[in-house]
């Protein structure tokens, strides 16, 4: 845990010295310093990369198309590909079979499956989008107990399927929830018996489901864990290898860049206090953006992410309430004239918000597109106006009504800047309409932003306790309910729960806008549970994050 410091500067003016006491937390120092600041992207290794990917994808390509492969083989097939991170390489090939095999598609044979089939089934149809029926599972319950019969937990892979499958409900499907207690407990029970491959399988999906874990780790994993699977396709092991020897370049430059442009921006000097998680920002925006394609999105949405870092850690770890009021409202009022107001060593910072976001609309103006920065400037300035409506109850030492610190808390979770920012290097697919539904603060978004903002005050309450910050969820909930403490964690986690259910319902087919515009919301969303689960995995990421850093970027591919 961090140690807490009332740090105090004296300030000369003229005859008087001013003490300013500052609440700064002292954070734990970057785990990894410049070891990613410098890489020379091989462009040959780059190409042989891609070229060693051509063969092996045309072959899987025949085979998704195959006309005369078995549904339920076609669908472990698939499977495969999608956790393996390959399925933007065929997406239309997968979203042509998923069709015609969800049209095709006769109930009663479910009765004939297993519950491994059964699991994978749903599990791919739901991750597209697909409403196939939780009625599918009805035949594992007995009728007479209402319980599910004992004999399917002899097929532990059919059980740690079922149990994928329970991350994927909405609410109403009760199936499923009785599902994830009997799976869970189960698992969890036999777990430190297992041996080999089905044993890294169970550990890591009771640690992180795949559904809620992050995309590109969770592809290397899944390679590692589930060797056998990959190799009943001959091209499918070729073609990972490749393709995460060409993600790991490409990802290592990117990172460098990033690293780069921190160092240029001189944080560390100008905000030392704010955390230094460079490497941490750039996995968080990994996760959102997967494909190569977006690469000018991960560049933005990073920076974004660094500037969300340091007037987050300003609000929360350094500025004087005085201080904070003056930064707000040079944010909202976003003008260069604004930096007189500014403590000193505030102005370098707002000067590069200024600059960041001008060269952001100077770029797509060019496109006709500057519309979308306008958004995300708007967002950053209501998440100012946010953290300073949170300082002025830390303060002032009130707690606030739950309701109040969740609508409060949807602008600081960060969710909302956070997702418009993403839509700037998307590209042309973001236009007046898709900006437009964003605007509309869907419940999608709303359910991503309730996860965020809910799961690291689970996490992290007691740390902020220490540091006389009263104004968190728990303390909110516990005041306007008159709960416990352990009834008001219970509260909040169920409220997560329910929120996941929401997102899984807005990825159901039809969907209000593309799965390109979905994606960003459902992958933030799983970044939160992966960082925050079981601790605050960002701030210490030595608890969580350090191992997948290190599998992404410098642990070598396998050969």
């Amino acid at each position: 845990m961090a140690m807490v410091d009332a740090n105090t500067t004296t300030v000369q003016q003229g005859e008087t010295k001013t003490t300013i006491v500052r609440p700064i937390a002292k954070f734990p120092p970057s785990l990894w310093g410049d070891r990613f600041l410098s890489f020379d992207l091989d462009n040959l290794e780059l190409d042989d990369c891609v070229a060693a990917m051509k063969e092996p994808s045309d072959e899987i390509q025949r085979l998704i198309v195959d006309p005369d492969m078995d549904s339920n083989e076609k669908l472990r097939l698939i499977n495969c590909v999608c956790r393996l991170g390959l399925s933007y390489l065929f997406i239309k090939d997968i979203e042509c079979q998923l069709e015609k095999l969800f049209k095709e598609l006769n109930m009663e044979e479910y009765n004939e499956f297993d519950l491994y089939t059964t699991s994978v089934n749903f599990l791919v149809f739901r991750q597209h989008g697909y409403k196939l029926s939780c009625d599918v599972f009805n035949k594992f319950k007995d009728v007479s107990t209402g319980k599910f019969k004992e004999h399917i937990t002899s097929d532990v892979k059919g059980m740690l399927s079922f149990y994928e499958c329970t991350h994927l409900g909405i609410r109403g499907e009760s199936i499923l929830d009785e599902a994830l207690a009997f799976t869970e407990s189960y698992l969890k029970g036999v777990v430190d018996t297992l041996e080999g491959t089905l044993a890294q399988q169970v550990k890591q999906g009771l640690k992180f489901p795949c559904q809620r874990g992050l995309p590109i780790v969770e592809a290397r994993l899944y390679f590692s864990n589930y060797e056998q699977e990959c190799s009943a396709y001959d091209p499918l092991p070729k073609l990972a290898k490749a393709h995460f020897s060409y993600f790991q370049l490409m990802q290592k430059d990117e990172l460098s860049k990033l690293t780069q442009w921190s160092k240029d921006m001189n944080f560390q000097t100008i905000a030392t206090y704010t955390r230094d998680k460079m490497p941490e920002l750039y996995l968080w925006v990994l996760a959102v953006f997967l494909e190569p394609r977006h690469v000018e999105a991960r560049f933005i949405t990073t920076k974004v992410a660094q500037l969300v870092l340091v007037l987050d850690d300003t609000f929360d770890a350094y500025a004087t309430i005085e201080e904070l009021r003056l930064l707000t409202d040079a944010i909202s009022r976003w003008e260069i004239s604004c930096m007189e107001q500014l403590p000193e060593y505030i102005k370098p910072f707002y000067q590069i918000i200024l600059n960041e976001y001008a060269e952001w609309e100077k770029q797509l103006a060019k496109e006709g597109r500057e519309n979308v920065v306008y958004a995300s400037k708007k967002a950053f300035q209501e998440l100012a106006r946010a953290y300073l409506r949170e300082a002025e109850w830390r303060h002032s030492g009130t707690v606030p009504s739950f309701q109040e610190y969740y609508e409060n808390g949807l602008a600081t979770s960060t969710y909302n800047l956070l997702g418009k920012s993403c839509l700037i290097g998307m590209g042309k697919i973001v236009d007046e309409e898709a900006l437009a539904w964003y605007d509309s603060h869907p419940k999608i978004l709303e359910a991503s932003e309730l996860i965020a903002r809910l799961h690291n005050d689970v996490v992290s309450f007691e740390f902020e306790r220490e540091r006389e910050h009263r104004a968190t969820g728990i303390d909110a909930y516990m005041k306007t309910f008159g709960v416990t403490e352990d009834v008001a964690v219970k509260e909040l986690k169920e409220m997560i729960e329910n929120a996941w259910k929401d997102i899984n319902e807005g990825c159901l087919k039809p969907t209000k806008v593309s799965m390109d515009l979905l994606y960003p919301i459902v992958n933030l969303s799983r970044v939160i549970y992966v960082a925050y689960r079981f601790n605050d995995g960002f701030t210490f990421s030595d608890l969580t994050l350090k191992d997948y850093i290190s599998l992404l970027f410098e642990a070598s591919v396998p050969v």
